[in-house]
C-alpha cells in the first residue's frame, strides 16, 4: 500500500500567547516551528498501516509525506522521514499564496503523479483550523472519503474499516481504496490502527513514535523532492482572502456580589444572559 500524507509545519501552539496581531497580518517571528499535531497522527497511522506491528522494521508499504513551504520546511519533512516515512516532497510556496482550495488543487496534481492508494490527512491544522483540505481533495479526485477517523483497519489493501467520530456518536463505516481519510487524535491510541498482517491482539504504545538518533541520521539520505507551485499547472486564485486581523476584546474584570438576588439582577440586566 502506498500512502500520501500532507504534513504541515505550524507555529508552536504552546507559544500561542506570543503571537502578535498587527492589523494587516499575524506576526509569528521568533516562534518555533513544529509539525501540525494532527498531521503527526496521520503519519503514525500511515506507518502502522504499512507494517506488521510485531516487526515494524520490515516495511510492507510506502509512506510519502508532502508539505507546502519554504526551504526551512525541509527540517519538518526530515522529522517525518526519521520516524519511518520513505520519501518526501516539498512544494515551494509561502502561506500567503495558499488557502484550502489551492492546497487541495495542488495535492490532486501530486496524487496524479505519485498514484497513492490512500491519502491520509490530519483532520485540520492548528493554525487556520479550517478543516477543508481533505474534503476539497476528495471532491477533486472523485474519491470516497471518511473524516474524523478514530480507528482504522486495513482489509487486504482493498478497503478500510473505519470508526469515525460523528455528530451523534461513533460510526463504523467501510470505504474502498483509493480513498481520502482524515484522522483525529484517537487514531494513535494503542488499538487505533491495524494493518492486514498485524495480529488483532497486538497493541501499540499510545501516541506517535519516537525517532532514535540513527534514524535521524538515516533520514538525511532519504529522497526529498522539491517542486514549484507554479509548475503544477493549477489555478492559483485563492477562494479566501484575509483583509485584516484584530484581537478579541479584553474581558472586563469580575465583580463580587453579596446575595443571590444581586447576582440574578446583574446576570439579567447587565450581562443579559437571563
Amino acid at each position: 500500500m502506498k500512502i500520501l500524507v500532507p504534513f504541515k509545519r505550524v507555529a508552536d501552539p504552546e507559544n500561542a500567547n506570543k503571537v502578535k496581531v498587527t492589523g494587516a497580518k499575524i506576526e509569528t517571528a521568533g516562534l518555533e516551528w513544529k509539525p501540525n499535531p494532527f498531521d503527526e497522527y496521520a503519519v503514525e497511522a500511515a506507518l502502522r498501516l504499512t507494517e506488521n506491528g510485531t516487526a515494524p522494521k520490515a516495511r510492507l508499504g510506502e509512506v510519502i509525506v508532502v508539505t507546502f513551504g519554504p526551504p526551512e520546511a525541509d527540517q519538518t519533512l526530515r522529522g517525518a522521514l526519521a520516524t519511518g516515512a520513505d520519501k518526501a516532497i516539498r512544494v515551494e510556496a509561502t502561506d500567503d499564496q495558499l488557502d484550502g482550495v489551492i492546497v487541495a488543487r495542488a495535492l490532486a496534481k501530486i496524487v496524479e503523479q505519485v498514484k497513492p492508494d490512500l491519502v491520509m490527512l490530519g483532520k485540520q491544522t492548528v493554525d487556520s483550523d479550517s478543516n477543508q483540505v481533505g474534503q476539497y481533495l476528495a471532491e477533486l479526485l472523485g474519491w470516497p472519503q471518511i473524516t474524523f477517523a478514530a480507528t482504522i483497519k486495513n482489509e487486504g489493501n482493498v478497503a478500510l474499516e473505519v470508526v469515525r467520530v460523528g455528530d451523534g456518536g461513533m460510526q463504523r463505516v467501510k470505504v474502498k481504496l483509493p480513498a481520502v481519510v482524515t484522522v483525529e487524535d484517537r487514531v494513535v491510541y494503542s488499538g487505533g490502527v491495524q494493518s492486514a498482517p498485524t495480529p488483532a491482539s497486538h497493541k501499540y504504545a499510545d501516541g506517535v513514535r519516537f525517532a532514535p538518533l540513527p534514524a535521524i541520521m538515516q533520514a538525511k539520505k532519504k529522497p526529498l523532492e522539491v517542486k514549484k507551485l507554479a509548475d503544477l499547472g493549477i489555478d492559483l486564485t485563492p477562494a479566501v482572502q484575509y483583509v485584516g486581523y484584530e484581537p478579541p476584546p479584553a474581558r472586563k474584570a469580575g465583580v463580587k456580589v453579596k446575595t443571590v438576588a444581586e447576582l440574578v439582577d446583574k446576570l439579567k440586566n447587565e450581562a443579559k444572559v437571563l
